[in-house]
């Protein structure tokens, strides 16, 4: 209504990864004072002081916070870790002590619990690309291989019989699913729509979050690449540039 932005953080460090609470009266977020990057939460509105839930070694970035709020789940890797990234999860009662959901040589990040806490997504390069896996919370048993060319970024459908997950960079796809059941069920598997994302390969950290799906299922936030912006002149290499020198 005011047409301006309302700053939420003022630290000094660096802000990233962050989740709303289930109620929406709380955000979760990753941030260094000043490293590695913890986890802390704040109301939305910007009252009250930031509360610290989580530190120690190793950046960790929030991704998802289950429906009842009792448990928050975040990627973590330190540099060289013969594990890379690994995917944990952080109660939100109790003794508040840290677990392993998966943990593998291979790197799994963007976990998100399903709607009815029952099942997490997530992707993996455990087969020499990224795929999305779904496995249930908070495990042990087997998982189920959702993507089958390649898949990014999953998110849940409000009713949880939806998954959507990005492929080839920027094709939007649509998997039905049903995990009412003890198995988890992938049924079909469509290409929605391509849009043109925008990329970011900061610190090598992959595109982020570029975009997001309404609780229906029915309508998308894109990050996108605007008509000026692809239009850009394309870089040009002269290479033996020294024969030219007279």
């Amino acid at each position: 209504k005011r047409d301006v932005r309302t700053r939420f953080t003022f630290n000094a460090g660096e802000d990233w990864y962050s989740v709303w609470s289930p109620d929406g009266t709380r955000l979760v977020f990753s941030t260094g004072r000043p490293t590695p990057l913890d986890l802390y939460q704040q109301a939305a509105d910007g009252s009250g002081s930031e509360e610290r839930l989580l530190q120690g070694s190793g950046n960790k970035y929030v991704t998802s916070v289950s429906s009842d709020g009792r448990f928050i789940m975040y990627h973590m890797g330190n540099a060289g870790s013969p594990t890379g990234n690994d995917i944990w999860f952080l109660p939100t009662f109790g003794d508040r002590k840290p677990q392993p959901f998966v943990q593998t040589p291979f790197n799994q990040t963007q976990g998100r619990f399903s709607p009815d806490r029952r099942w997490v997504t997530y992707q993996s390069g455990e087969s020499g690309r990224n795929e999305v896996y779904v496995a249930p919370f908070p495990g042990p048993g087997g998982k189920w291989q959702v993507s089958t060319g390649g898949g990014e970024d999953p998110k849940w459908r409000r009713d949880g019989k939806e998954l959507f997950f990005l492929t080839g960079g920027n094709t939007v796809m649509s998997a039905a699913v049903n995990g009412s059941g003890s198995a988890f069920e992938v049924e079909a598997v469509q290409r929605l729509f391509e849009a043109r994302l925008r990329t970011n390969t900061y610190l090598g950290f992959g595109t982020g979050w570029v975009y997001d799906v309404f609780p229906d299922g029915q309508r998308f936030l894109i990050d996108q690449v605007t008509d000026e912006q692809a239009a850009q002149s394309p870089i040009t290499v002269i290479t033996n540039w020294t024969s030219m020198l007279h």
